[in-house]
């Protein structure tokens, strides 16, 4: 089972509308030819999908995610609106993976930059892991750990210790992976009963630069995307960058 995670295409209406370093819907369809031929079982779009919030720029998104030969999902990023992504394509909470589960968490907070789960997500949560015990792969829009850049891990998520607090009683998440962050990341995350393996993901649009105390650009380094392969309960993973 193959699944490939991008994230943060920041795209315009305008395909020819640029960002700080890049123009996002040529970066956007770069990347996605490069995901086809990996050849995935399903994508995972975590978040940021659009910058200008128009109904247009998830039009144009789905028509373009329409070439993928594979499933595809996605969940909010602050820069989201709900009801226009819903309209376009289901926002949904899980998908089976035969020997896996995929659990899809929803961070965003209206008009802030920051994620939180809230107490009716974290408790819907809980009773989803008590359904079942295969192993676990969550994904979210906002780090659930700081990821080393002091100005983004102040709009990472907010209620991260309850969040990890509770994952300690469920040793079945085996793996974490989010957005946001416009970068490559990994860590073993250790509570104390369960170790979890924490994935970032460079962005489709500007990269950010790793490390930094205040908003950076990475303009050294490409768009990517990251390979997830789950074979039994065991996995690999990878990043794998786009020249545009």
């Amino acid at each position: 089972m193959r699944l490939v995670q991008i994230t943060d295409s920041h795209l315009h209406a305008d395909k020819a509308a640029r960002s700080r370093a890049g123009i996002p819907w040529r970066q956007f369809e770069c990347v996605l030819e490069a995901v086809i031929a990996e050849r995935p079982d399903i994508v995972v779009f975590s978040g940021d999908v659009s910058q200008d919030e128009t109904a247009a720029s998830y039009a144009l998104a789905c028509q373009a995610l329409a070439s993928l030969p594979c499933p595809w999902v996605w969940i909010p990023g602050n820069h989201d609106q709900l009801a226009l992504m819903q309209a376009e394509h289901p926002l949904v909470e899980e998908v089976d993976l035969a020997q896996w589960r995929l659990l899809l968490l929803d961070t965003h907070v209206e008009g802030q930059p920051y994620g939180e789960l809230g107490a009716e997500r974290l408790n819907a949560l809980a009773a989803r892991l008590e359904e079942d015990d295969r192993p676990t792969l969550i994904v979210m829009h906002h780090p659930p750990v700081d990821v080393g850049a002091v100005w983004m891990d102040a709009i990472g998520l907010q209620d991260r210790d309850t969040f990890w607090q509770l994952l300690n009683d469920y040793p079945q998440v085996k793996i974490i992976l989010f957005g946001h962050a416009h970068q490559a990341y990994a860590q073993l995350h250790c509570t104390a009963d369960t170790e979890i393996d924490v994935y970032g993901c460079p962005a489709i649009a500007d990269q950010f630069l790793p490390g930094a105390e205040q908003f950076a650009i990475d303009e050294a380094s490409r768009p990517g995307y990251r390979v997830i392969d789950l074979h039994g309960s065991e996995w690999q993973t990878w990043v794998e960058r786009v020249l545009v």
